[in-house]
């Protein structure tokens, strides 16, 4: 196929300060791009993820979204979920609901809300999808993360499958700080995907630290993460752990200040949101 400019956009995903959050990239106009075409480009970027824009095939929605990671596709991903809605929004595109947008994906329909912030700013939050794995993690594959993280079994607060596509496992540390502190080793070819909560102490600024490790799909450590989020919220609310909101961090041990808001509506449904701004924009000759 001949080349083309196509509209490109690299979004700054969870952080209040940009070029501190995540950054996705996203091609804008990815219709009759192959599927080796576009991991090609997530490849270069070496991007956490890179997505590609393309007319829905659902009536339901708005768009739909193709997500790869330097590794492979991924069927949904939180940050680039937002980080996309928040660049088709801002190069014209028109969701049939004012004030939702429904993204078509490997997982299925997402439903993203648009709303304003103080600052007058768009934001966006998306409805968690549904995990397809849940439950305790099997004793092998504990110990492989007690082996990779450095951490004995025995001082797990708790583990769980949360994995609402990418694959995520979960382990919770006695405290942020044992979070931060983790620096991983993970056997060649480890299938992992990783994530670690801690809780920060009563009356900080964010309740949990989160890490996210992927060896699985090439990503070492992710910095901020909408997917993990979405999941591990889903199972603190279900455990009664936490109620009503709470507020995430993430990124730290990056040098990051993710920042992300989890909240559960009347329906139990959990919306994860945060931070979207523009950092480039301009085409990309695909």
């Amino acid at each position: 196929m001949t080349k083309k400019l196509r509209k490109f956009a690299q979004v700054d995903v969870f952080s209040h300060t940009p070029y501190l959050g995540n950054p996705v990239a996203v091609v804008l106009d990815a219709f009759g791009l192959s599927s080796e075409e576009m991991q090609r480009l997530a490849r270069w970027t070496n991007l956490s993820e890179t997505t590609f824009v393309l007319p829905p095939t659902k009536a339901e929605a708005d768009y739909r979204l193709r997500i790869f990671t330097p590794g492979g596709e991924l069927p949904f991903a939180g940050h680039p979920t937002l980080g996309s809605a928040h660049a088709w929004l801002e190069n014209g595109g028109k969701p049939k609901r004012p004030d939702t947008l429904v993204q078509e994906c490997g997982a299925g329909l997402v439903e993203i809300q648009r709303s304003i912030n103080p600052e007058g700013k768009p934001q966006f939050a998306f409805k968690a999808p549904a995990t397809v794995k849940a439950g305790p993690v099997e004793a092998e594959v504990l110990d492989e993360i007690s082996d990779a993280i450095g951490i004995a079994k025995s001082d797990f607060l708790a583990h769980q499958y949360v994995d609402n596509g990418p694959g995520w496992v979960c382990v919770q540390l006695g405290s942020a700080e044992q979070v931060l502190q983790v620096t991983p080793k993970f056997a060649p070819g480890s299938q992992l995907m990783l994530g670690l909560i801690g809780a920060y102490p009563f009356g900080s600024a964010a309740a949990f630290e989160l890490r996210a490790f992927g060896p699985k799909i090439g990503v070492y450590e992710d910095p901020v993460t909408g997917s993990l989020n979405a999941s591990v919220a889903q199972w603190l609310f279900r455990q009664g752990i936490v109620q009503g909101e709470y507020e995430a961090s993430q990124g730290q041990a990056m040098g990051r200040e993710g920042s992300i808001r989890l909240s559960l509506d009347a329906d139990g449904e959990v919306w994860v949101g945060g931070p979207t701004t523009t950092c480039i924009s301009g085409e990309i000759e695909l």
